[in-house]
């Protein structure tokens, strides 16, 4: 694919914390570790290797082996499973919601950057091993959120009754989805490739993780991808200390209250992503995952009849980890604590929550992971390509509000000028004059003097409205067009990977469109992408 390539501050689609964190503003840099440069990963390896308790390893691998256990893994996955028992050996993670049918387009884009990434530290620091994880949101109970993808802007959805976690979740009532995408995706062969693959995701899987982790190992199997549930009773004995520091010390709410006064105090403009509660765990057990509150000594899962003392949650902590799990706060902890990891790659969200949390990490001496922004892109395929060079549209105008670009355009097409600006200048110069004139007669004048000029200034202002109005009309069919395509291209006035699923651009590459995002996307490249077949 050709690549061109927009910064992040001009899309006009980043938060203001997020471009000054690209920017690395100097305010921001008490809230993160290191800056995700090539040259930094060095010192966070070891960092990381000095921190990172060597018998985790083993009881990582071990778990992942049985979480594969029924899984046909490639031979690189095995061998990046195996290589985690080594102290030599790395992560870079990434992490995703259990969303039908991976859901929005940059679900790929975030798992082929931290494929990427791995493979350029192998080739910067080749004495160690670097695993790409992909972190499955198997314990995540809001299933509206994830129980739908979009298709050419229809919203195919799967109608079930939900509760607790959605890696929990039956796979049972998909047979109405499969009925609708089979209509909707066509007879293609492409279109057969991902009829096949939907139906072997999630009719030969009995639940949502399973056969979530079948497609993204379907999907990225081969380029070594290790894909974790944390909904893992062996995983979480390792974060049984760190479940005791926020449910009986509160020491995550402290901690990360305090840096988010402190995020607050850099900008103004900054909005916090989450605020951390009290204590930070749900009890989760099949079809239930409420939150844990305390109330005068004794531990309630909220809207439940269950409660336990301290001693007895300790107790129920010991037996059964499995049943506490952490929320958006201590999941990143978690993470970390049962990972040799480097680097996390997420979202302009996700990073801007991960922002918030680096004291308590510290109070807690568990290394804080680099923060890296996820690739971004626009993909156009030729017929698009042809339709931006026909109607004189660059990739950077694509991003400006549509009444912005499309002023722009009409300015541009226009056989008359429709700019004013030698005008007003024209003005100003006969207002200077005057105001000369009434500073050497009257001064009382300079009020009736200033009243003029805005009233002949906004005249001006409103004849080149009316005039480019004007052209609008006249130039219809080219409005329209350009209106067409920026819709097309970003649905919704939303950028295209938050909208389009990736079976509309399978449907037009199949197979190849796996290697060509991923000879494209340069994770440390800190630019929004455009690409072009």
């Amino acid at each position: 694919m050709e690549v061109d390539c927009i910064p992040f501050q001009q899309t006009g689609y980043f938060s203001s914390l997020l471009c000054d964190y690209l920017e690395e503003k100097e305010g921001l840099k008490p809230f993160y570790n290191r800056f995700p440069h090539l040259e930094n990963f060095e010192a966070q390896l070891l960092e990381k290797s000095a921190s990172f308790p060597h018998e985790n390893r083993p009881a990582l691998v071990n778990a992942l082996k049985l979480q594969y256990d029924n899984v046909e893994v490639s031979p690189t996955t095995q061998e990046k499973i195996a290589a985690l028992s080594d102290k030599h050996t790395f992560t870079v993670v990434t992490g995703h919601q259990l969303n039908l049918f991976t859901g929005p387009l940059y679900f790929l884009y975030k798992i082929i950057s931290t494929i990427n990434l791995t493979e350029k530290l192998k080739e910067t620091y080749p004495k160690y091993e670097f695993v790409p994880i992909y972190w499955m949101a198997t314990e995540d109970h809001d299933f509206d959120e994830i129980n739908y993808f979009n298709f050419k802007g229809k919203k195919i959805q799967w109608n079930t009754e939900a509760s607790g976690g959605v890696g929990r979740l039956e796979t049972k009532g998909l047979e109405e989805v499969l009925t609708v995408i089979k209509a909707q995706f066509g007879t293609t062969d492409f279109a057969k490739e991902l009829i096949r693959l939907f139906e072997n995701a999630y009719n030969d899987h009995s639940n949502l993780a399973e056969a979530t982790r079948y497609l993204a190992n379907t999907l990225f199997g081969s380029h070594g991808l290790v894909i974790v549930d944390g909904d893992d009773a062996a995983l979480k004995e390792m974060l049984v200390p760190y479940m005791k520091k926020d449910i009986f010390e509160q020491q995550p709410f402290h901690e990360v209250s305090a840096s988010i006064d402190a995020l607050s105090k850099v900008s103004e403009a900054y909005t916090i992503q989450v605020n951390p509660r009290e204590i930070n765990y749900f009890y989760l057990k099949d079809g239930l995952r409420e939150r844990i509150v305390e109330r005068k000594g004794i531990y309630h899962v909220n809207d439940t009849e269950l409660q336990f003392s301290q001693a007895e949650l300790e107790q129920e902590m010991h037996s059964h980890p499995e049943r506490f799990s952490p929320n958006v706060i201590a999941r990143p902890l978690y993470q970390e604590v049962i990972l040799p990891n480097l680097c996390y790659i997420g979202g302009g969200g996700e990073l801007a929550y991960w922002l918030e949390l680096k004291t308590y990490f510290e109070g807690l001496n568990v290394t804080f992971p680099m923060l890296l922004l996820r690739n971004s892109a626009l993909v156009l395929t030729q017929k698009q390509k042809d339709k931006c060079k026909k109607l004189g549209v660059n990739e950077a105008d694509l991003f400006l509000e549509q009444h912005s670009l499309i002023n722009k355009k009409i300015r541009e097409i226009s056989n008359i000028t429709i700019d004013f600006s030698p005008q007003k200048k024209v003005l100003d110069k006969q207002f200077e004059d005057l105001y000369d004139l009434a500073l050497q007669t009257d001064k009382s004048f300079l009020g009736a003097v200033k009243a003029q000029e805005v009233k002949q200034k906004k005249g001006l202002d409103h004849l080149e409205k009316r005039l480019l109005q004007a052209q609008k009309r006249k130039l219809k069919d080219h409005v329209v067009r350009i209106t067409a395509l920026q819709n097309e291209l970003f649905p919704n006035q939303s950028l295209q990977e938050r909208q389009l699923n990736f079976s509309e651009l399978y449907l037009e590459y199949g197979s190849s469109l796996i290697s060509d995002l991923k000879g494209s996307l340069q994770p440390l490249q800190h630019e929004f992408l455009v690409l072009r077949n």
